[in-house]
This record gives structure tokens, sequence and C-alpha cells, in this order.
């Protein structure tokens, strides 16, 4: 069988982290006196923390000091990790670990790529760590998705050419970047927002053993 890089997204795509994080900054932006919506938030998804926080003031029409943009950040991820240190095994979206088995169980190399700074702790949280032979996450990178920064250096740590990985992704910015990096793109969630992927998937239980040995099968012109 070929050899294949397959890399993850972490938030909404392994885990459904993206629910803290709309608690964190929905806390964090009515403290300041803006209030968002989750159709909104859908614009916050793969978005790194410094653009997040432009976009909540940007809708507030609210300006700040750099310090008080600084320290409004650091208050955001404080609260996001009080949700996530409560993390365990029962967060791990449906099939996720099924979809993991199967590609270790064929020699796939695994790797993720995640705009999220907590990567790392939320794997452990979730018992997944030892899965992935390589973590790149937003400590690794300088430049956010869309641009396919954290998803070069991933198949790059995997030995892996970019034409033969394979991107699980549940944002636009994390589509865009895969296909961006010449990458099969595979969307989790809603087809209608996802429709640059190549392919789209409610969640993992859709997607059968069949479609994972043919992704392995198949040569990326």
């Amino acid at each position: 069988m070929h050899k294949k890089g397959f890399i993850f997204d972490l938030d909404g795509v392994i885990v459904d982290t993206a629910k803290y994080h709309f608690l964190a900054w929905k806390k964090l932006a009515n403290s300041i006196g803006v209030d968002f919506s989750e159709v909104q938030n859908e614009q916050l998804k793969g978005v790194s923390r410094v653009r997040s926080l432009e976009k909540i003031l940007a809708w507030g029409n609210k300006t700040l000091s750099d310090k008080a943009f600084t320290e409004l950040m650091a208050q955001k991820n404080e609260g996001y990790l009080s949700y996530i240190n409560k993390m365990d095994t029962s967060e791990i979206l449906p099939d996720v670990s099924r979809v993991l088995d199967f590609l270790i169980e064929n020699n796939q190399a695994i790797a993720l790529g995640s705009a999220s700074k907590n990567a790392t702790p939320i794997l452990k949280k979730v018992s997944l760590l030892e899965k992935f032979e390589a973590i790149v996450d937003g400590n690794d990178v300088s430049k956010a998705k869309p641009d396919p920064e954290v998803f070069l250096i991933g198949a790059q740590l995997l030995g892996m050419n970019p034409e033969d990985c394979i991107v699980f992704e549940d944002s636009v910015a994390g589509v865009q970047a895969a296909n961006t990096a010449n990458m099969i793109s595979i969307g989790i969630g809603d087809k209608s927002v996802l429709h640059e992927a190549d392919y789209v998937f409610k969640d993992f239980t859709e997607m059968s053993q069949e479609f994972i040995e043919r992704l392995i099968k198949e040569k990326r012109t």
C-alpha cells in the first residue's frame, strides 16, 4: 500500500473545542460591551487569536490600546484553558479514533496541523497524543490559515510531498490553505460552507473504510 500523509486540524475535527472558544470569546466580548452571534462566530474558526479579537472589536466598533489588547488576549486564553482543563476522552468526535486507528494499522503518516497554541495539552487530555508522528500548532507558525504554512511544515515533518498529503478541516480558511498547498482537502461539516473542499462529510461517521483506502491509493497530479 502507498504511504500518504494525513494531516488533521484539531478544533472541530478531532474535538469540538470550537464551543469553548465561542464561550470564552463571547464572555470576553460581553465584558467590553460587544455581542456577536454564532453566525459571526463562524468567521473566528481557524483564525488566530489576534485576528479574532480584531474582528470582535470591529463588530463592536471599539478601539483599544496595545496594552489593553494584549491583556484581553491573555484573558481569553485563561478563560479557554479553564474549559479545556476539564476535557477527557468523551470529547473526541464520533469515529475519529476509528479513522486514526485504521491509518496507523495501514502504516500511514499522521500529523496535526492546528492554529491552536494548546494543541499538545488538548491531545494529552483526550489520550490521542501518541497517535501523531508530528504536531504543528500555533507556536510553530508565523502565518495563519488560509496561508498553507502549517500544512507545509506538517508534510515536511512527515517526510512527505505536499501532493501526497490529505488534510481534514472544518474551516473555510483551513480548506483554502490545504488547496493552496496542493493537498487533498476534506471538509468536515456543512457542504454549503466548505464547498471549496475536494470532499465534504458531515463527520467521520460518514467516511467509509473504502473511501480512506481510495485516498491512500489515489495519485494526485
